[in-house]
């Protein structure tokens, strides 16, 4: 419906005056948004505040509150005071967190380090090889004040895996969380502050168990007890049905997808159902309806129960055991954390008589996820979950109901059934996608062509047939009968993976999108909640900011990549990447490369054959050739290593990157970067320019915050 103009300013007032007296009973709605925009403004700061300021900002939001209540205020003043409290509450609750996580880093470059550890839990592996969350008991080198209070530590390739709950000794480098892999691209280390994780690396030898040294807190010993039962259901769970299947379902299960081929991965993720690995919002809601259904089927099949108990409240407490439980088995990750919260307030306001799936119980979920977990805001996570889930509850309220008709023949209600169920899928699955995409696009920088139809083909098999099996047979398992069901999953599993081996083999499956710039991703997320809040014909002024990332053009792409510890580079050749070390820090090049629109080969052998077209290359150095980008680069650190190659770099590039120290007066007219600048600076684009090469670092922008201090890349 179009917005039309009224004629006068009078009428145009009583006009505005009608478009916004719907909106009182909504402005809950808009709570958490305020919230999430207060600690957005707080993670967005270029300097910490000093903690005093949150209690300052805390008092601030009591008096607006204070200032709405005693006096006699016009409408539209009241709501601008509780929203202002609102946004102070949420950057107030932001700092705070901050202050309750803060925890030890390890500082960069000491080396290789023994480290004694207890084995948290098996984390999810990275490109180098399988990874171990720790809880170090001590570091070689690092005073007990100094230690990180957790560590991920990747491990060798086929190296055995310990149990979690084991304590283990190894030798390995251990340094900072790894920063963005490029100017303004996603933060990492941000995440691992939040999660406790003050230490990354990679282990030079097997893991050796170790006789428990006592001393661990309670807490942690029973994390590492309910880690281990996970551990050991999720191969339980491989043993039965084998890699192919079982590893998709253990990740669906206990959250490892240690399991999981990286074929198989790609394939998901080119078709559009890789959320299916990560336990979120839609295995919850399957999980906890599933028990919801079940439940309120048992107590209506026994009419004495049925007649003393509210049949639809026993079952709201059956799904939130369901939802609990799933929680503790999955490890509670992030994710999984937060559809739990949404789920649990569905379920509690069937309990207390009010609407279980509305835009209310969504905002007080949403309050309850931003007070816990603030940082929350920064997460794509979140941000996409939150998105669907608005934009779904939305789409309902306006879904027309319609009107059962009386004594009509099973086979027509069942064709009326099933066109109306159809119909509401698509519609779901097409809004869910468009409120997603901006996220997609933005964050991950893909667009699944065929994940619309792709999505459409597996909902039936996982809510009626993957998830419920699972579960069933998650339960069974520890009584040794859970083969049944978990073959019956794994039936689901594989033709899950046939629709997605099958959407990932079209031509044009997955494309490559270059972010937007950074302001369009607000400006999206605030137009879509426009769209799903605001009731009237207003709500389409929110149209063209839900699309800005979208419709907003793309910056020019930067001639030059180099990673954090100049360890390696790119190089843009038209729409495409020139890795000059496809096998070294693989994981931060693509990252860049999709975020600029760029394409990578598919395997390290396909950009070396790139790479030697048009640079030579050896061991510990590449430089161009005539044609080529006028870059080169020198990897190691020896002095007269550097001092040799240096003449040849001088006169052919423009640009000489090295991992070592510069030599004075290196290169006159050139310009050198070298270890003291990306230790400064980390990882860095250059763009060229008639005056010369314009250099922008990830440092200076990510400012001076808790988790911004180290430089490190090391994570793989």
């Amino acid at each position: 419906m179009g917005i039309r103009l009224p004629p006068s300013p009078a009428a145009a007032r009583a006009w505005l005056a009608a478009q916004a007296a719907p909106q009182a009973e909504r402005l809950a709605l808009w709570a958490p948004v305020a919230m999430g925009c207060g600690a957005a403004v707080y993670f967005a700061l270029p300097r910490e505040p000093v903690a005093l300021v949150a209690w300052g900002v805390l008092i601030a939001a009591g008096l607006l509150l204070a200032l709405r209540s005693r006096f006699v205020l016009p409408p539209l003043a009241r709501v601008v005071l509780v929203l202002a409290a609102c946004a102070l509450l949420g950057f107030a609750l932001a700092k705070l967190r901050t202050e309750a996580v803060r925890a030890p880093v390890a500082p960069d470059g000491r080396g290789v380090q023994v480290v004694q550890a207890y084995v948290l839990d098996v984390a999810s592996p990275g490109q180098g090889g399988p990874r171990l969350l720790l809880a170090p008991i001590s570091v070689s080198g690092l005073a007990p004040a100094d230690t990180p209070i957790r560590a991920r530590i990747t491990l060798r390739p086929d190296t055995p895996i310990p149990t979690p709950g084991q304590a283990i000794r190894l030798k390995g480098m251990l340094n900072p969380p790894p920063p963005p892999a490029s100017p303004g691209a996603y933060d990492f280390a941000r995440d691992a502050f939040f999660e406790g994780v003050g230490g990354v690396g990679f282990a030079l030898t097997a893991p050796e168990v170790l006789a428990d040294p006592g001393g661990a807190p309670w807490p942690l010993r029973l994390q590492m007890q309910v880690n281990a039962w996970r551990w050991a259901l999720a191969l339980r769970i491989v043993q039965v049905l084998g890699p192919e299947e079982g590893g998709l379902a253990a990740a669906m299960v206990s959250g490892h997808e240690t399991f999981i081929p990286k074929a198989q991965v790609d394939a998901l993720r080119a078709a559009g159902l890789a959320h299916i690995i990560s336990i979120s919002g839609l295995h919850m809601a399957i999980v906890g309806g599933f028990a919801f259904a079940a439940a309120r089927l048992f107590v209506a099949a026994w009419p004495w129960l049925a007649l003393r108990v509210s049949g639809k409240k026993v079952a709201a407490l059956f799904g939130l055991a369901a939802v609990l439980g799933y929680l503790a088995l999955s490890g509670a990750p992030s994710p999984a954390e937060r559809a739990a919260i949404t789920a649990i307030c569905a379920f509690a306001a069937i309990l207390f008589d009010r609407q279980a799936i509305s835009l209310r119980t969504l905002a007080i979920a949403a309050i309850a996820i931003l007070a816990l977990r603030p940082e929350a805001v920064t997460e794509p996570g979140f941000q996409m979950s939150f998105a669907a889930t608005t934009a779904l509850v939305a789409l309902a309220e306006l879904w027309p109901r319609p009107i059962r008709e009386i004594n009509t023949p099973w086979p027509i209600r069942f064709v009326q059934g099933t066109g109306q169920w159809l119909l509401a899928s698509l519609a779901a699955s097409f809004v869910a996608g468009l409120a997603t995409g901006p996220f997609a696009m933005q964050h991950f920088n893909r667009v699944s062509t065929f994940g619309l139809v792709a999505n459409l083909v597996v909902a039936p098999i996982s809510s009626f047939l993957m998830m419920p099996a699972l579960a069933v047979g998650a339960v069974l398992a520890p009584l040794g009968l859970g083969e049944a069901p978990l073959a019956a999953a794994g039936f689901g599993i594989e033709l899950m993976n046939r629709v997605a081996a099958t959407a990932a083999s079209l031509p044009g499956a997955q494309l490559v999108v270059a972010s937007a710039p950074a302001w369009t991703l607000p400006a999206a997320f605030l137009g879509l909640l426009w769209l799903c809040l605001w009731r009237g014909p207003l709500r389409w002024l929110g149209l063209p900011l839900a699309l800005s990332v979208t419709l907003a053009p793309r910056p020019p792409a930067p001639d030059v990549w180099i990673s954090a510890d100049g360890a390696t580079l790119a190089v843009r050749a038209q729409t495409g990447a020139i890795l000059l070390r496809p096998d070294v820090k693989r994981f931060g090049a693509e990252i860049w490369a999709r975020r600029r629109g760029l394409s990578v080969g598919e395997t390290p052998e396909i950009d070396l054959a790139r790479r030697d077209g048009g640079y030579d290359c050896d061991r510990w150095s590449c430089l161009p050739r005539p044609g080529a980008p006028p870059v080169a680069a020198v990897w190691t650190r020896r002095a007269s290593t550097i001092d040799k190659k240096l003449p040849a770099f001088c006169a052919s590039a423009e640009v000489i990157v090295i991992r070592g120290e510069v030599p004075a007066d290196a290169c006159p007219g050139r310009l050198v970067l070298g270890e003291a600048d990306f230790r400064k600076g980390g990882s860095a684009e250059l763009y060229p320019t008639p005056s010369g090469w314009r250099v922008v670092w990830a440092q200076p922008l990510r400012g001076d915050r808790p988790w911004t201090h180290g430089v490190s890349d090391s994570d793989g």
